[in-house]
């Protein structure tokens, strides 16, 4: 559902690569990004995910790796820059050597 702004709703928008994968969806309000949004790689993975208000980046970024697994966040100031990063690895499996019998 549109989330309401002073009376006006926000309405879900998609952009396309060229080859028409779904590059971006979201949504806009006076002509700007607006609420959540998510990015995608032209092979329909997720790139990147987080919160516009007016057209800036607001609050936690969250940027994939290829496979769609949490690589970072970026805590955005409102200006849109970029505060602090923590990067989340993927996690890996350190299981000790079988032992041999």
């Amino acid at each position: 559902m549109p989330k309401r702004v002073s009376g006006k709703s926000a309405k879900l928008h998609e952009h396309f690569h060229k080859d028409g994968s779904l590059w971006a969806r979201g949504e806009m309000l006076d002509g700007k990004m607006h609420g959540h949004w998510e990015f995608f790689r032209k092979d329909g993975v997720i790139m990147r995910s987080g919160t516009m208000d007016r057209g800036e980046q607001v609050g936690e970024w969250t940027t994939y790796d290829k496979a769609g697994n949490v690589y970072k966040v970026t805590k955005m100031k409102a200006s849109g820059v970029a505060k602090k990063v923590s990067v989340k690895k993927p996690a890996v499996s350190k299981k000790a050597p079988a032992k041999k019998k």
